[in-house]
């Protein structure tokens, strides 16, 4: 697997990470089997992954539960990035609406996530969502003193817009940022791209694949389980999702020219885009798994990626890509 630095404070990955979220049933149905997901977390790195993604809101906290038993034994051989920010009762797991970045609450975050890692160190940790109750300044001062007491080692924003990062990283470094990208959601490239490069910020796109759109593996009949977000997102409404397999379309005629999948094209049309790029596609079945990390040894030609770029301005996806509610809380 080849590898890739995120942002200019030293943070070497591999070139494609794993999502872990859906591991534990978040967003997409049921909850895969543990052991099973143990396995896979385990071939991940066997096949080279060294960035794994995990939040406490996912479960709440049982997928950290589920990373930091996987890759106990490999620590010290792999990076992990968690979040904070939601308001999350650390004892019961009750999640509340809306953020909570206040101070205290995110150093008793960072504690108790060490613990369900088990680990003493969080490589990579994200504000989830910006709260906006807390200064930003306030956040990144937070994690700054966790920097300093050597219980985080990179501090990461999810889903916050540009301003939000410039006032985060004038108070500590920001390492990464995440968001979703991919050829199905291409907005951080007006405004928040030009920033990362301007600041040396790594970026981490999640939802890669489009939520599994551009697997092409989904068409306009296709019936998600109950539970999964996708049955409340615009763009996966069967009239939207018609009318979005022109995309899809045109992935599959550049794939079967490279003689690789649509999903791997899409991989690596993200990698192209910039070398501090580092997606997270996320899966629960070793063949996707595979699959997925396939795109690095995919090498897209200036005029590939011309053909994409002229077939995809004259596509106009339809629909939202978040529920209403959900928009409302990113910077994007």
């Amino acid at each position: 697997m080849k590898r890739r630095e995120l942002g200019n404070n030293g943070l070497e990955v591999s070139a494609v990470g794993l999502g872990c979220m859906t591991m534990t049933g978040a967003l997409y149905g049921p909850q895969a089997d543990r052991p099973e997901m143990i396995r896979l977390i385990r071939a991940a790195f066997d096949r080279g992954v060294t960035l794994f993604d995990t939040a406490e809101a996912y479960g709440p906290f049982a997928n950290e539960e589920l990373v930091g038993e996987a890759l106990e034994p490999i620590r010290d051989e792999v990076l992990i990035a968690t979040k904070f920010g939601f308001d999350i009762d650390l004892k019961t797991g009750e999640r509340r609406s809306g953020t909570n970045s206040r101070p205290e609450h995110v150093k008793a975050v960072a504690d108790a996530a060490l613990m369900r890692l088990r680990t003493d160190h969080i490589d990579l940790f994200y504000q989830h969502r910006v709260d906006p109750n807390v200064p930003i300044e306030d956040v990144a001062g937070t994690v700054k003193g966790l920097i300093a007491e050597g219980k985080v080692r990179h501090f990461g924003l999810s889903e916050a817009g540009v301003q939000t990062i410039r006032r985060a990283h004038a108070v500590q470094p920001v390492t990464a940022v995440q968001s979703e990208y991919s050829l199905f959601w291409r907005g951080p490239e007006m405004e928040l791209l030009p920033v990362l490069e301007e600041l040396g910020i790594g970026f981490v796109p999640f939802s890669p694949l489009g939520a599994g759109f551009l697997t092409g593996k989904i068409d306009a009949n296709t019936n998600f389980e109950p539970g999964d977000f996708r049955n409340n997102v615009p763009r996966f409404s069967p009239e939207a999702r018609k009318a979005n397999l022109a995309l899809v379309d045109m992935v599959k005629v550049v794939a079967e020219r490279k003689r690789a999948t649509p999903a791997q094209i899409a991989l690596a049309w993200l990698l192209a885009q910039k070398p501090w790029i580092v997606p997270i596609p996320g899966t629960t079945k070793l063949h996707r798994l595979e699959e997925n990390l396939g795109a690095a040894d995919v090498a897209l030609t200036a005029d590939d990626l011309r053909e994409i770029d002229a077939a995809v301005s004259k596509i106009a996806v339809k629909g939202a890509r978040l529920p209403e509610a959900a928009l409302k809380m990113t910077g994007l």
